[in-house]
């Protein structure tokens, strides 16, 4: 899959991206990146400790985040994608599921839309990432009932797993490439406790769909409640994640901490390969 000037593989390497959240408010960062030119030091940490592709977030999608309007969003996140695209030569993604934001984004220079909503916050954004000709990222993600947390389900996987194959359909209906898609089990959306830790395990059934996958599990809570710590301290349980998106045979894991991440991938790569190179 080309995202950038980049080749990566969709199968037999897991590639690290790094989060750069230019947000006040994000569950674990916020407010530590939202100035420029502390976004870029925080850029040319995360690729000097490995990191494959950048992904760039102006709005917190914690639980009971506020929405953000429009305006505001791309105003913190086009002057850091220009600044990092002038700057640095790696890939960017955009974590936005606005069609305007996306449009701006695009327009900035991103390489890949990440939408935390699969296409279905905005009917128009499925159309804006097909005529960019970029890739994108479909998250699972469903309304939950009343303005609660937590989804409702049937049959949960085979309910997740619908609703992947809806964005697939919305993508395939505005043009977009079953080449240029990614998908997302949506780890910490519409989801409880036990679902959390559900679709980790049964990550293969949603490989079943033929679309390579991203897991994003960096500091989340179902991190916290396993090991009963803060979001400051969930380092080595992000660590099993990524481990388990390597023997899962993901493409990407979404992380805060490269270094330690990229090392960890590396590690477990080395072991499923048996010390073949």
């Amino acid at each position: 899959m080309q995202i950038g000037k980049r080749e990566f593989q969709t199968e037999g390497h897991t590639y690290v991206m790094g989060i750069l959240n230019v947000t006040p408010d994000s569950f674990s960062d916020g407010g530590k990146w939202n100035d420029r030119d502390r976004a870029l030091w925080h850029v040319e940490e995360m690729l000097a400790e490995g990191a494959d592709i950048i992904d760039i977030g102006g709005e917190s999608t914690r639980p009971g985040y506020t929405l953000l309007p429009e305006e505001e969003e791309i105003a913190r996140v086009i002057p850091v994608i220009e600044a990092l695209k002038s700057a640095f030569d790696v890939p960017v993604s955009l974590d936005t599921y606005k069609a305007g934001v996306a449009r701006e984004g695009i327009r900035a220079g991103v390489d890949l839309i990440n939408d935390i909503w699969g296409l279905k916050y905005e009917g128009n954004m499925a159309e804006v990432i097909a005529a960019s000709g970029l890739p994108c990222c479909l998250m699972h993600n469903r309304p939950s009932p009343e303005g609660g947390k937590i989804a409702e389900y049937v049959s949960f996987m085979r309910d997740v797993r619908g609703d992947l194959e809806d964005s697939i359909r919305l993508a395939r209906e505005a043009g977009i490439a079953d080449a240029r898609v990614i998908l997302d089990p949506g780890v910490g959306f519409a989801k409880n406790y036990e679902q959390n830790l559900e679709v980790i395990c049964r990550l293969d059934e949603l490989k079943g769909l033929g679309f390579p996958l991203l897991l994003a599990c960096s500091r989340k809570s179902v991190i916290g409640l396993t090991l009963d710590l803060p979001a400051d301290e969930r380092l080595e349980g992000t660590l099993a994640t990524t481990v388990i998106a390597v023997m899962k045979g993901c493409m990407f894991v979404r992380v805060h901490d490269v270094k330690e991440n990229v090392r960890a991938v590396k590690m477990a790569e080395a072991i499923l390969k048996g010390g073949k190179k």
